[in-house]
C-alpha cells in the first residue's frame, strides 16, 4: 500500500468531520471518493497530505512517498501577468524540458508561453495537473478537479488521468460527485458521508441502498450507461472491518 488510514477521525472545533475512516490505495490504482456536499471529501484529502491534522487514528505512508496534489480551486490575481511556464516554476525552478514533459503528460504541450489568465477552464485544470506531475509523483490527489467543466470536458480530463496512470504507474485518489462520468476510469469507489457508507467497484456501489439514499435513482440510471468490465482487481484486506464493503457482492 502506498498510503492508508486506520480509524482516522477529524474534528474541527466541536464538529466531527470524519469518523473512523479506514482506507488504502495501491500503486497503479484509481480510487474515487464520492459523497454529498459537506461529507468530508476535501478534508480527507487535505488530511492525507498533512494540511489538516487528524484528531485520532493514523495516516500511514511508504517512505519517501511523492505526492502530487490538484486543489479544488486556485485563485490567481487577474491583474498579475504570468505565463504558464512561470506558473509551473513556482515556487521551484524547473528546466524547459521538465516543464514540457509535464505539460505533454497533461495533454497541453505548447501552452507554456500563454498567459495563465487567457486559458480556458479546461486548459487551466490540465496545467494544474501538469504542475502536480512535475515531482514525478507516486500518487496523485485530485480534489474535484473537473469543477466548472462541462460534461465533455470532464470526460476528457478523466481520460487524461487514466493515461497518466498508465504512463507513470502512479496511484490516483480523486474526489468527484460524478460517478456516472468516472465509471470508465476508476477501479474502486468509496462513498463518504462523514464515515464510509460503502466501498467497492463502481457498478456495485452505484446499486447499494447507501448510494441510492444519498444520490437517488436518477443517478443510478445515468451510471448504468457507463458500466464496463475492465477494472483492475485490487485487494484491500486491511479495510475489511469498515462499515460496509461491497467489493465482492
Amino acid at each position: 500500500m502506498l498510503i492508508s488510514t486506520e480509524a482516522l477521525s477529524v474534528s474541527i472545533g466541536k464538529r466531527r468531520i470524519l469518523d473512523n475512516i479506514c482506507m488504502s490505495v495501491e500503486r497503479g490504482e484509481i480510487l474515487t471518493i464520492i459523497g454529498p456536499n459537506g461529507s468530508g471529501k476535501s478534508t480527507l484529502l487535505r488530511t492525507l497530505i498533512g494540511a489538516v491534522p487528524a484528531t485520532s487514528g493514523t495516516v500511514n505512508k511508504v517512505a519517501n512517498l511523492r505526492i502530487g496534489y490538484v486543489p479544488q480551486t486556485l485563485h490567481i490575481d487577474e491583474t498579475l501577468p504570468m505565463t504558464v511556464r512561470r506558473f509551473m516554476s513556482l515556487p521551484n525552478t524547473f528546466s524547459k524540458k521538465h516543464i514540457d514533459t509535464a505539460l505533454e503528460q497533461a495533454g497541453v504541450l505548447g501552452l507554456d508561453n500563454q498567459q495563465v489568465m487567457s486559458l480556458s477552464g479546461g486548459q487551466f485544470q490540465r496545467v494544474l495537473l501538469a504542475r502536480a506531475l512535475l515531482g514525478n509523483p507516486d500518487i496523485l490527489l485530485l480534489d474535484e478537479a473537473t469543477q466548472g467543466l462541462d460534461h465533455r470536458g470532464s470526460i476528457g480530463f478523466y481520460r487524461q488521468i487514466e493515461a497518466v496512470r498508465r504512463e507513470l504507474n502512479c496511484a490516483v485518489i480523486m474526489v468527484s460527485h460524478e460517478l456516472h462520468v468516472v465509471m470508465r476510469t476508476t477501479d474502486r469507489v468509496i462513498c463518504l458521508n462523514g464515515h464510509i457508507c460503502c466501498q467497492g467497484k463502481p457498478e456495485v456501489v452505484s446499486a447499494t441502498p447507501e448510494y441510492l439514499a444519498l444520490f437517488g435513482f436518477e443517478n443510478e440510471s445515468e451510471t448504468a450507461l457507463y458500466l464496463h468490465k475492465d477494472h483492475h482487481d485490487f485487494s484491500h484486506s486491511n479495510c475489511e472491518l469498515q462499515t460496509k464493503d461491497v467489493r465482492n457482492v
